[in-house]
């Protein structure tokens, strides 16, 4: 009762909130969803951008300062709600690729409130989502698989194929962080056969746009590399980049260098310094995909561990140590 009470209360004051302000309805949610394409195709080719990220918090703050000082219907203030949650969990996914951990938790705690007023079950959906890859980050397991857990739960995830295949990839990479491998197999087929299920006429949101045949491939080669199977890996990896959109600039940088690594797991040193050379001349200027460059800088620690007097490998090395500090 108590509880029912307090959400009566909320939608009281939210109805009663800018009722003399400006006038706001589905052009506004239009011209702002926009912008955040806009910057969402940004970060794409760019990736770990602090540009990206700066640009949409104040995104965000300007549809929440239209919330507060104007007035519209139901249902365009649940979308200008969403809408602002889906460009905070845009922002922390650039923190996320810029391994600056905590400035993108503290943007999915803002996101997750949006989330909640926007009553989006899609929203609420890709907090999580994001949830789940920081907590993966940070080596967080149990914080990973709750984030899974329920982004499986959504009613999204459970109606619509491509929502489900992504949450159960997200869970198959968490399961790995236990070495549970048959779980995490389990999984990752489960994912496979979601998205063989996916329809071109199903309808899902923009930033979901990058999850196609080449991610469910990166994907399933980043759950079979931490289980240490990296000759498949490289052989999903490979696939990934086979089919991946020129639009994704940033993920083909990602997907190469990971290639690269795999390839210097499995003992390919020389074809690992020309992958990873691939790599770094796949980012665009300006870009601060951490991701990348960490995923590199193990790269040359598998080099050097390795001890190969290979001219490639010797080559690579020197030519890094040189001119590539951020590898070091």
């Amino acid at each position: 009762m108590e509880r029912r009470t307090l959400l009566n209360a909320a939608t009281g004051a939210v109805a009663a909130i800018g009722l003399h302000g400006p006038r706001f309805g589905y052009s506004d949610v239009e011209r702002f969803r926009d912008e955040y394409l806009r910057i969402v195709k940004a970060d794409w080719a760019i990736g770990g951008s602090r540009d990206v990220e700066n640009k949409t918090v104040e995104l965000a703050a300007q549809i929440q300062s239209t919330l507060s000082e104007g007035s519209g219907s139901a249902r365009a203030r649940q979308q200008l709600y969403s809408l602002a949650s889906d460009v905070m969990s845009c922002a922390a996914f650039a923190a996320i690729d810029a391994r600056v951990n905590e400035r993108a938790r503290t943007h999915l705690n803002h996101a997750v409130a949006l989330a909640g007023l926007s009553r989006s079950s899609e929203s609420q959906y890709h907090v999580r989502n994001h949830y789940a890859m920081l907590a993966g980050h940070q080596r967080n397991a149990t914080e990973a698989a709750a984030a899974t857990a329920a982004m499986k739960g959504f009613r999204v995830a459970q109606r619509n194929a491509k929502y489900g295949s992504l949450a159960h990839m997200r869970n198959a990479v968490a399961l790995t962080y236990g070495n549970l491998r048959t779980e995490a197999l389990r999984s990752l087929s489960a994912a496979e056969k979601a998205y063989g299920r996916v329809s071109n006429t199903d309808q899902h949101a923009a930033w979901i746009d990058f999850y196609d045949e080449s991610e469910v491939s990166g994907l399933s080669a980043s759950v079979w590399f931490k289980l240490g199977d990296f000759a498949r890996a490289e052989e999903c990896f490979s696939r990934a980049l086979d089919t991946l959109r020129p639009s994704l600039v940033r993920n083909r940088a990602l997907y190469t260098a990971h290639l690269s690594l795999s390839q210097a797991r499995k003992g390919e040193v020389e074809q690992a310094c020309a992958t990873a050379d691939r790599a770094l001349h796949t980012l665009n200027p300006g870009s601060g995909s951490q991701r990348t460059m960490k995923t590199l800088r193990d790269v040359r620690r598998v080099l050097i561990s390795v001890g190969s007097s290979a001219p490639e490998v010797t080559a690579w090395l020197e030519r890094v140590e040189n001119g590539a500090q951020t590898l070091r």
